[in-house]
């Protein structure tokens, strides 16, 4: 531990007490997550306050936080920090439960298989479960990483009860909807179609753009989408016409 917080130590020697890279504090440098002093020489220089400020976010990366959204979490006092140590610890405990079910599936096919058995379907069911926990990660390529943490964190609040009342809203509106669209996109029934179509998007989105604009990219390759999600959206089914009819009553809202 630093002594003195008069105490100044370059780069090299900083990174040896904090054990941890000088690429690394160069990269933290970089994105304005520790900003040290310089010499005038222009070289950089730590205290200890540096040291603890290192150690909050080498403890908020470890634990799963991206490094854009740690300078708001280690400046930020109040309820902020806990409240995200929270969420982020319900995400961990979901791909806990996530894990610890693939593991009872092996675990399961490991007795069958010792008790002579010879038919594949502990393996299948082994394949089955990853795939499972695989095909709940596909589309996190359509969203930023920001937009990942943002989604993670908000899956806590987004419970069994809640999406299956969502559901029931988003098969709701979609059948008004396809009933409604030879109506006038700036008349009133259009335009309360398009108002509850803004809130359930928003509901999942909190009206983040990023996740909105995420979310857009996902639905717009829904054709490339894995067989199971393909069988989850089919009571979603939303066509190019009724994409249109909604874009025009939105965009008539706005004028």
């Amino acid at each position: 531990m630093l002594k003195e917080e008069k105490a100044m130590y370059q780069v090299r020697q900083f990174a040896k007490i904090a054990g941890v890279t000088v690429r690394a504090l160069h990269h933290y440098d970089r994105l304005g997550l520790l900003k040290p002093r310089r010499s005038a020489a222009g070289y950089r220089l730590y205290a200890e306050r540096d040291l603890e400020r290192l150690e909050q976010i080498v403890a908020l990366k470890f634990i799963g936080f991206p490094l854009k959204e740690i300078p708001n979490l280690v400046e930020r006092s109040g309820a902020a920090l806990p409240d995200a140590l929270r969420r982020q610890r319900r995400a961990l405990e979901r791909k806990r439960s996530m894990v610890e079910r693939a593991i009872g599936a092996i675990r399961e096919a490991e007795v069958a298989f010792q008790s002579g058995r010879r038919d594949a379907a502990p393996l299948k069911k082994i394949i089955e479960v990853i795939e499972m926990q695989d095909e709940m990660n596909w589309a996190k390529k359509y969203y930023s990483e920001t937009a990942q943490a943002k989604i993670e964190a908000r899956r806590a609040e987004w419970t069994p009860e809640l999406q299956e009342k969502v559901s029931k809203q988003w098969m709701e509106l979609i059948a008004e909807v396809e009933q409604a669209m030879s109506d006038d996109p700036a008349g009133p029934h259009a335009q309360e179609l398009a108002r509850r179509w803004k809130q359930l998007v928003e509901g999942f989105t909190g009206g983040d753009p990023e996740v909105t604009q995420g979310l857009g990219k996902l639905w717009q390759d829904r054709a490339n989408w894995p067989q199971s999600a393909q069988h989850w959206a089919q009571p979603f089914r939303i066509t190019p016409e009724m994409w249109e009819f909604i874009s025009k009553a939105m965009a008539a809202a706005k004028s």
